[in-house]
Parts: C-alpha cells; sequence; structure tokens
C-alpha cells in the first residue's frame, strides 16, 4: 500500500489511488480540482489513515497537473514539425512560459527526490508507518498547492510575457519563506528571457520577440487605422528609400507596448530601453549616403551574420546590416561589451534589484544617446545646419530676404495665381540668391521655396481690400470668423522647406520643422510689412522731389503741401516706429539671446536627448516670446501689419477724394490695435511674468516717451476726434 501511494505521489495512479479522470492526453486542460482519490471498495483501511491518505495523494495531484503544464510549455516539437502551417497551431507559444516551466522543473525535481528519500527510508524500517511519508512531505504543503494555482491561473487567463512577470512579481510577496523562495526562482527564470531580449535589443538593435511578448513592440503591430497619429510624416516616411528605413524605424517603427509592461519597470525606463535600442539599430545601420566615398558595400548574407561574443549566453541572429564597417566605427566593439557585461551582471544576480536595473539601464541608454550625439553632432554637422535653419527660417541673412522681397515687390502686389505662383516667386529667389548668397554657403541648395496650392486666398484687386478688412478686428473672435479667408494676405502661404540628410531626421522631425515655418511666416510678413512702409516714404519724397522740380515757380504751393501731410506721415511714421520696434525685438532680444543659450547648451551637452530637449525649449522659446501662442495678441499683430499694407497701397493707388475716408478709418484701427497691443504687453501677466525676459525692453522702446501710454488711456477712457487725411493729389 505504502509503495502504491508513493507511486501516486509522482502522479501514476493504479488500484489503491484512483484518478477519477479515465484518459488525459497532452491538450486535457489542467483541471481545478482534485481528481486523486481512495479507492471506494478498499475497506482494510482505518477511517483516521483514509483521511490522511486523502490529504497527502493531494500531492500527487498537483504534482502531475504542474508536469503536464511544464511539459507542454517545454515542447519545441513546433519547431520541427515543419509541414504545419503556424497559423493552424491551436496552442500559442511562449517563451516566458517555457522560463517558468523549467523553474517548475527544478522545484518538482526536488519534490521528487523527497519522495526517493521517503522510499529509502520506508525501506530501511523494520515497521514502516505512513507518519513517515507525512512528515517527509511537511513542507510541500505550503509550496505546492500555491503553485499550481499559479499556473492554473495562468492557464485560464492565457498569461504570457510582460503579464506573467509581473504575476510572479505580486505573487513573491507573501509571508511563507519557502513558498517565497520557490517563486523568486521562477522570477529568475523569466527574467532571463527579459535580460537576453534586453541584450538584443539594447545592444544590438535587433528585436527578438517571435510570440509578442516584449514591451517593445513594432509598430505594424498595431491597428492599422491607428498606426499613426501625424498621417503627413506617415507620408513623408513612406516616401523615403529603402537606404532610410532606420529613419522610419525611428520615427514610427517601434513602440511601448503597455500590456506587456512589468508594473515594476517605470515607463519612464521603458522610454529609456526603447531609445537606446533605436538609437543602436541607427549606428549599426547607417545610410550609404552617409558614406565619405561612393562605394556600396553589399549586404552581408544571414549566414555570416552571427553576432559574436555572445556564444552560450544569448542565441540569437543578427538581422542583414547596411555598411557594418561604418557600423562599427558608430558603435565600437568595446562599447557593445561594456553594455553586454552591465546586462551580464543583471543576468546573473539571484534577485531584481530594481535600483541597480534602473541604473544600469540608464548607463545603457548614456552610452548609446553620447554615441549618438557624436554621430548627429559632429558627424552630421548639426550646428551648421542649426545656422542655416537661423539664416532662411528666422530671417538672420536679411540682405537676401530684402533682396528677394524687393525683386518680388511687384509681383506681390498682384494677387498670387494658384497654377503659376511658385513658379513666379522662383525668379526673384534666384535673384536673390545670385546677389547675396555666395559659393562657400553650402546650405543654400537645401532650402527650397514652396507656395501651397490650397488655402490661397485670391484677391479680385489691391483697391478691395480696405473695403473686405475694414471690419476686422484683431482682438475680436467673432469678426474674424465671418471672413476667415481675407484675414491674411494670399502670398502669406510663401513657405520653405529644408532637405534634411540621414541622421538629421532624428533631431529635424516633421514637427519641429512646421514650428520653423511658422516662425518664418510670421517674420516674412513683419519684414515685407517694413519694406512697403520704407519704400513708401522713398516713393513719395521722391514724387515730391520730383514736382518740386518741375514747379519751382510755384513755390507757396509746394511749401504748403508738407503742411498738409503731416498727420498721414505722422500715422506712417507711426506704423513704421511699431514695427521697426517689434523686427528689433524679435531678431535681436529673442532670436538672437535665444541662439546663444543653444549654443551654449550644444557646447556643453554630450548626450543626443538632452540636445533634443534644449532644442525643443529654444523652438517653444522663440514661439512663446513672439506671441504666436497667445491668440489675442498674434491677430491683433496680424491685423497691424494688414492695415500698413493697406494704409501702403492705397496712398500709392488713390485717385480721387474718396479713398480720404479709408485712410482716415485705416489710420483709427491702426490707433486701436497698437494701444491695444500696447495694453495687454504691458499687463503684469505678460510683462510681469518670465515668460517674456526682454518684454519690458520692448515696452521701454515703445513708450520712452510715455506716447504709447497716455494714447493707450486715452483710447480706452475718451473719445478723441478721427484725425483729418488730405488726398495726395489734391492741388
Amino acid at each position: 500500500m505504502l509503495h502504491e501511494l508513493l507511486l501516486a505521489l509522482l502522479g501514476y495512479t493504479g488500484d489503491l489511488i484512483i484518478d477519477r479522470r479515465d484518459q488525459i492526453a497532452a491538450e486535457t486542460p489542467i483541471s481545478d480540482e482534485c481528481t486523486f482519490k481512495l479507492a471506494p471498495d478498499i475497506s482494510f483501511i482505518d477511517p483516521s489513515d483514509r483521511e490522511l491518505i486523502e490529504r497527502i495523494i493531494v500531492l500527487g495531484f498537483y504534482y502531475r497537473e504542474m508536469e503536464r503544464f511544464s511539459a507542454k510549455s517545454r515542447n519545441l516539437s513546433w519547431i520541427r514539425s515543419t509541414n504545419v502551417n503556424p497559423l493552424s497551431k491551436k496552442e500559442k507559444q511562449s517563451v516566458y512560459r517555457r522560463a517558468l516551466a523549467n523553474g517548475i522543473v527544478e522545484i518538482l525535481s526536488v519534490y521528487r527526490s523527497a519522495v526517493l528519500h521517503i522510499e529509502q527510508k520506508l525501506l530501511s524500517e523494520t515497521m514502516p508507518i505512513l507518519a513517515t511519508v507525512t512528515q517527509g512531505l511537511n513542507k510541500f504543503f505550503t509550496v505546492l498547492p500555491p503553485l499550481y494555482e499559479l499556473i492554473l491561473e495562468i492557464e485560464r487567463d492565457d498569461i504570457r510575457g510582460g503579464r506573467l512577470l509581473n504575476l510572479l512579481h505580486k505573487r513573491c510577496h507573501c509571508g511563507v519563506p519557502e513558498l517565497q523562495t520557490c517563486i523568486q526562482r521562477l522570477l529568475w527564470h523569466g527574467h532571463q528571457v527579459m535580460y537576453n531580449q534586453l541584450a538584443s535589443w539594447m545592444v544590438y538593435g535587433i528585436l527578438q520577440d517571435q510570440h509578442g511578448e516584449f514591451f517593445i513592440r513594432r509598430q505594424e503591430e498595431r491597428d492599422v487605422e491607428n498606426s499613426s497619429p501625424h498621417p503627413d510624416i506617415s507620408e513623408k516616411l513612406a516616401r523615403m528609400s529603402t537606404d532610410d528605413a532606420s529613419l522610419t524605424d525611428w520615427h514610427l517603427g517601434f513602440h511601448i507596448s503597455l500590456d506587456m509592461l512589468p508594473e515594476y519597470i517605470p515607463m519612464r525606463v521603458a522610454e529609456s530601453i526603447l531609445f537606446a535600442g533605436k538609437a543602436v539599430r541607427v549606428l549599426r545601420n547607417p545610410s550609404p549616403s552617409f558614406q565619405s566615398g561612393d562605394a556600396v558595400h553589399p549586404q552581408i548574407p544571414k549566414s555570416f551574420q552571427k553576432i559574436h561574443g555572445l556564444a552560450g549566453r544569448f542565441h540569437f541572429q543578427r538581422e542583414p546590416a547596411i555598411n557594418t564597417g561604418i557600423g562599427e566605427d558608430l558603435l565600437p566593439q568595446s562599447e557593445a561589451d561594456k553594455m553586454e557585461a552591465m546586462l551580464l551582471n543583471l543576468k546573473e544576480s539571484s534577485e531584481f534589484h530594481k535600483r541597480s536595473f534602473e541604473c544600469a539601464v540608464d548607463s545603457l541608454q548614456d552610452i548609446a544617446a553620447s554615441h549618438l550625439w557624436q554621430l548627429v553632432v559632429i558627424r552630421a554637422d548639426l550646428n551648421g545646419h542649426l545656422k542655416a535653419l537661423k539664416d532662411y527660417f528666422l530671417l538672420a541673412k536679411g540682405d537676401f530676404f530684402q533682396c528677394f522681397l524687393e525683386e518680388s515687390r511687384q509681383l506681390m502686389r498682384l494677387p498670387p495665381r494658384q497654377s503659376t505662383a511658385e513658379a513666379d516667386l522662383m525668379v526673384p529667389f534666384q535673384l536673390a540668391a545670385l546677389k547675396t548668397i555666395g559659393e562657400e554657403d553650402k546650405y543654400f541648395s537645401k532650402v527650397l521655396l514652396r507656395m501651397p496650392s490650397f488655402g490661397i486666398t485670391v484677391k479680385p484687386s489691391l483697391l478691395d481690400l480696405p473695403k473686405a478688412t475694414s471690419s476686422v478686428d484683431g482682438s475680436s473672435g467673432a469678426s474674424l470668423s465671418n471672413s476667415s479667408e481675407m484675414s491674411l494676405d494670399g502670398w502669406d502661404g510663401i513657405a520653405l522647406e529644408y532637405s534634411v540628410d540621414w541622421p538629421l531626421h532624428l533631431f529635424f522631425t516633421q514637427e519641429v520643422l512646421s514650428k520653423y515655418l511658422r516662425i518664418f511666416q510670421y517674420l516674412l510678413r513683419l519684414k515685407r510689412t517694413q519694406m512697403e512702409l520704407e519704400k513708401l516714404w522713398a516713393s513719395v519724397m521722391h514724387q515730391y522731389h520730383s514736382d518740386f522740380a518741375k514747379h519751382r515757380n510755384k513755390c507757396s504751393i509746394t511749401q504748403k503741401k508738407p503742411q498738409r501731410f503731416r498727420p498721414m506721415w505722422r500715422v506712417r511714421e507711426h506704423m513704421a516706429f511699431l514695427i521697426r520696434n517689434l523686427q528689433f525685438y524679435i531678431q535681436v532680444d529673442v532670436i538672437e539671446s535665444q541662439w546663444n543659450i543653444l549654443q551654449s547648451h550644444i557646447q556643453d551637452s554630450h548626450d543626443f536627448t538632452e540636445l533634443v530637449g534644449f532644442h525643443q525649449e529654444y523652438l517653444s522659446a522663440l514661439i512663446s516670446q513672439t506671441f504666436l501662442d497667445i491668440g489675442s495678441v498674434s491677430r491683433i499683430l496680424d491685423s497691424i501689419m494688414k492695415l500698413c499694407l493697406q494704409f501702403c497701397w492705397n496712398i500709392e493707388n488713390q485717385d480721387n477724394c474718396s479713398n480720404a475716408s479709408e485712410l482716415e478709418h485705416i489710420a483709427e484701427e491702426f490707433n486701436k490695435k497698437s494701444n491695444s497691443l500696447y495694453t495687454i504687453l504691458r499687463s503684469s501677466r505678460l510683462a510681469g511674468s518670465q515668460r517674456a525676459p526682454f518684454l519690458r525692453r520692448f515696452l521701454l522702446r515703445l513708450n520712452l516717451n510715455s506716447f504709447f501710454e497716455a494714447t493707450a488711456r486715452g483710447v480706452l477712457n475718451v473719445v478723441r476726434p478721427r484725425p483729418t487725411l488730405p488726398v495726395l493729389n489734391q492741388p
């Protein structure tokens, strides 16, 4: 009887201990209740012994179910069955379950040794008793039942990957030392798989995850409709050549799967792991266009793509790499060995220490970020491209844009034609380049002029401008919604594109370039407004001197003329004064100061992620300090620039006395807008905050003689009479 009991403890039932389930196949699910029982027709056993045997044979049932789970999880026969369609397999494979099964096999081997020891003890005794069996298996009553419940939950809820690590980590926190030791051993086995995947990803940039269990996943595994929140970026990346696949990987290739991310790994650490792997992929797979020579390096066959130095530790093969010579130069093998050693130290530790894990991940990220910084900043000449973007998108090359606006001035006095607007602008653009851009400027060839065909507002004639915009109030959203198309001039759609080479796409993303474009269009409108106000004064003075030369005998008339024109020139001077100061504030106080801050950060930083953050701060500061993110201020500024252009065009095109009222209306609107602008900017919310540190200088220049403050108070509290403006051709 005792021998049959020992066999039952190892899962083998017979006549004494029977199994209520007749046939058990490999596919039979784990039973949620014990099916081992003492045969009911046995009469020679006392009730007390029967109760004790019933309690003991439960361990045999647990052993058999856990052994079945381990055998099924460790079964690798599906690898050899090449004719079987992998989609037709009923069971999803799991590397993490296989690792868990290895740990369970270790625990069951200890249990089998205990049963064998009991058998030897029973054979050595002259009077074997049942208490010997009970005494030898006492400790397993606290270990096997929770482990059985664990595998039952895993099977029932189909838990795998990071979720399995989560479950094991939670079960580690218990008050039974023996059980805690066992579950920690199971967790150690699960972490071995995770460390293998981390080494593959963070050291070699290869995602080893055949069954979708790692928390880093390829983007194509998501739903196609939700694959990208930025469809314009997706289209742009889709147009890239296959040589730039690493750039596609960087932007849209991989993401963090929250379902498989263990709860004890913070999101910050997971993002560091994601970044390090993507950085290593970029470093190990450089674009052929990045080479100094024109030689094309062939792809290495897969049979030669074994990763050296990992035999017996991390078993995986390397993905096809491009230009391995350059890749090894960008990430030396000594650095890869150093990164590998950090993960091996974690892998060999018997327990998982969260702080040690996070420190190792941070160190790996720092190494990857440092080499990526070396690639982008030094080899790809990041600072030169930043300077080019400043020159062309932030109008630092003022002579070029001054020449361009002068060459295209007559063209921009007419409404743009949707079909030929871009081609029409290319002529003055190239002329300005010939006059002002030297041959040493190697970045100008990367700048492309664009005139989007959509969103262009075609004006029927210049004379209709004042009528169409006379009712627009920059501070009122309701008036803007009445005629949104007329809010900006048609030529305000002028755009620049910058051709970014590998690997600068990692730094100059589409979002970054769109911010540069937004600032460029704003600055170009401002410069165009300033030029029109200056050209107006020059042309009218030229006309005045010509008239003076023709009518020298009529001195009394020519002397009275300037007296009558003073109100009009006073309005023009107020416009030019505001635009000049605004332009000086943006170019000197904002752009130059922020540029110097960015340059100091570039000199001090040797981390790619830090550099990206500094550049984002730089762009955010430019947008915030130029008030592009404040709707009320930006609408007032747009209205002021539009009023200035209308003023210039009306004076140059007025032929009768009917335009005098329009000029008066423009002058009155400008007075309101400029004083509203000053009132908003001098508020404590803006001028008293750190948002715009140099705003007080701008306000000081505007209100040097307290003129703006007095007129702003007058506009808000007193209704003043409108100035009377004369007609230019009046005798």
